[in-house]
């Protein structure tokens, strides 16, 4: 005969009670978990002063960031005292209630008023002017006024190792041409001062120039100036730094640099289309192709470059090469002499590969 042991009631509770805890452990998982872990859009909401904390939690469950507004509530009380602020936050729908309570206790950074300028590597200081004036309450001519306050620049040639009174020599169009760093910057709103971006603009370009300041600093000018011409000139490090040698190159067996990219800067043309023999031969400061500047660098930059030019600039490449020609395909042909080179313009002609 078989006897049967009843289970006892402990265990049973035990069981019963285990079984519990984990199924509710597992609610409370669910329920404080991102509402959909692949929806990273972001999704603005503005808690108002005074929203308390189930206000709060209606509006987060409104814009279905939670899963429920009573967990939420419970959540944030159970953990003393703990200060939601008000404020307009960007949150996502992959967020954890966690990490959303955790930001709204630091409160928020995002500001819908801020703005975007994007300042693109080979621009002039004139395309600056319109892509501030485009963002920003004020005009295209205000901002270039700006650019050439002389009062203003002198307080930055205090403030900035980098800039010198060369900036400042008769025939300089905008002096601040080739000093400013091109990137992406946020500003706080549309009534940023003109002399806000430029300074942070100049920041960053401290920083980018600070590791070569031994280096330049006894002619960082010069260096700024080539940089301009080889980012106009060239398509990449390497042959910009080919470029370079070449400058240095004409310079030192006292020939014009012959660069048709500073022609184009002296006659504040855009380079979308071919010169004439007479445009080619204006006696400018600027322009490299005159028969005045034997020998000569242009009185300045002529763009805003990128740290990939300054580099190059810096440590260009030796060879006996003096003339350099680009195709439309931004190939670059590196010759010795001018039957060489004038031999290598025919051949890319022929070949229809001619940039005009």
């Amino acid at each position: 005969m078989v006897v049967r042991r009843r289970p006892k009631p402990l265990l049973i509770f035990l069981i019963v009670t285990g079984s519990f805890l984990i199924l509710l452990a597992a609610v409370y998982l669910f329920l404080v978990s991102p509402v959909d872990r692949n929806d990273a859009e972001k999704i603005e909401i503005v808690v108002p002063s005074g929203a308390g904390v189930s206000g709060i939690a209606e509006i987060l469950k409104e814009n279905d960031l939670i899963r429920s507004e009573l967990l939420f509530t419970i959540t944030v009380k159970s953990k003393g005292k703990l200060y939601l602020q008000a404020s307009t936050y960007q949150f996502s729908r992959d967020m954890s209630m966690e990490e959303i309570i955790e930001q709204m206790t630091k409160g928020s950074k995002y500001n819908p008023d801020a703005i975007s300028i994007t300042f693109r590597e080979g621009e002039r200081i004139t395309d600056y002017a319109e892509d501030i004036a485009d963002v920003t309450n004020h005009s295209k001519s205000e901002v270039l006024d700006t650019f050439n306050d002389r009062q203003f620049l002198n307080k930055l040639i205090d403030k900035y190792w980098f800039l010198t009174n060369s900036i400042l020599q008769e025939g300089i169009y905008y002096p601040l041409e080739g000093y400013l760093a091109p990137d992406t910057y946020q500003f706080d709103d549309k009534d940023v001062k003109v002399t806000t971006i430029i300074e942070t603009m100049l920041d960053e370009m401290d920083e980018e120039l600070r590791p070569y300041q031994d280096v330049i600093a006894d002619n960082v000018h010069y260096y700024m100036t080539m940089a301009s011409m080889i980012e106009l000139e060239g398509t990449n490090t390497e042959n910009r730094k080919m470029i370079a040698g070449i400058f240095e190159n004409r310079i030192a067996a006292h020939m014009n640099l012959g660069s048709d990219v500073t022609t184009y800067y002296a006659l504040q043309y855009p380079m979308t289309s071919d010169l004439t023999t007479e445009q080619f031969a204006t006696i400018n400061p600027y322009n490299t192709r005159a028969t005045n500047m034997s020998g000569k660098m242009p009185i300045g930059p002529i763009c805003n470059s990128s740290l990939s030019s300054l580099q190059a600039s810096i440590n260009p490449t030796n060879s006996t090469y003096l003339y350099f020609v680009a195709d439309k395909n931004g190939n670059i042909f590196y010759t010795n002499t001018l039957k060489e080179h004038e031999a290598m313009v025919q051949k890319i002609k022929d070949k229809g590969d001619w940039i005009w």
